[in-house]
């Protein structure tokens, strides 16, 4: 059902990181793969179902890595896929959306804006709506990274998960709770946009007006009800973090891993320099889970100066 390319991703442990954080970490590399996140064990999950049953198309609202995720799924079952996104979201993932054959539609506002559009099409249309961390089948995609970490893993602590929707916490914190209920599931979420992380302390559904964050892969405004209720059964704690700590975290990741990732990737790292005490002598998973980034902004971010170019 999930393409192996999206299967039994690189995971060891990354000794260079651990002067800079204090304690043991094993990297979780969701990366190695034709759309360079974790999105696509999802989508592989959706498009099979949809293919056998002779769907013919498919509509998402998207960030950018979801989307190129169903379109790169859908383009090999022969599904005609829709992608809304914002028209702020990075260009490097909606040119790779487009490159892979999807109809993109950008609209002005975030991604709840491109919710709402994205859910519009699917009723005009009549054709299915994908809604990541909602649908089950994206967190069961999700889930099978817990899988592999459980069967490879001998032993760990703590895994740090980039919490966005959600469809990566709940997916991968049900597989850990059931068969590794002594591992800490911990989410990690940018201060900039702290709307699940805030609902999770409080237990209920917290909104917020605005975003302001460089990870723009998990920066969402409303959370879903739904997700919120699994996410309180399986996490055990939900933090924030500093976009300061997220461009530090992208630096340790390129100088000591020499991993390229976008920022919603290096939320694990940030969390453990903002609380190398609460680590210290402990072995944490980190999942890795993306590396769509823009090149000229990581290069800002980072202060890598790029190559000259002819």
């Amino acid at each position: 059902m999930i393409d192996p390319a999206f299967l039994d991703t690189p995971l060891y442990r990354c000794e260079g990181l651990e002067t800079d954080l204090g304690c043991a970490v094993s990297i979780k590399l969701e990366t190695a793969n034709p759309v360079r996140s974790f999105k696509a064990r999802g989508t592989e999950v959706v498009t099979s179902l949809l293919a056998g049953n002779h769907s013919p198309a498919v509509v998402c609202a998207s960030a950018g890595n979801l989307g190129q995720a169903l379109a790169w799924s859908g383009r090999g079952r022969g599904l005609d896929v829709t992608v809304v996104a914002s028209r702020l979201a990075p260009a490097v993932k909606l040119d790779r959306i487009r490159a892979l054959d999807a109809r993109l539609e950008l609209v002005d506002g975030d991604i709840e804006a491109a919710r709402e559009r994205a859910a519009a099409i699917a009723r005009q249309d009549g054709i299915r709506l994908v809604e990541d961390s909602l649908d089950l089948e994206t967190c069961e995609g999700a889930g099978t990274i817990g899988l592999e970490l459980v069967d490879t893993v001998s032993s760990f602590d703590a895994v740090l998960i980039a919490l966005g929707g959600g469809a990566m916490a709940t997916g991968v914190g049900q597989v850990l709770k059931a068969c590794a209920p002594e591992v800490e599931v911990i989410c990690v979420q940018p201060l900039g946009a702290p709307a699940m992380t805030r609902s999770w302390h409080q237990r209920r559904v917290v909104t917020t007006d605005s975003i302001d964050t460089i990870a723009d892969g998990v920066a969402g405004r409303r959370p879903i009800p739904a997700v919120l209720d699994d996410l309180l059964v399986v996490a055990d704690d939900a933090v924030l973090v500093k976009e300061a700590s997220i461009i530090a975290g992208m630096r340790i990741l390129l100088d000591r891993a020499g991993l390229v990732v976008e920022p919603s990737a290096a939320l694990g790292v940030a969390a453990i320099l903002e609380d190398r005490d609460r680590f210290a002598g402990r072995h944490v998973v980190t999942i890795v889970c993306g590396s769509n980034v823009d090149m000229d902004a990581y290069h800002r971010w980072v202060g890598v100066t790029p190559d000259h170019r002819p």
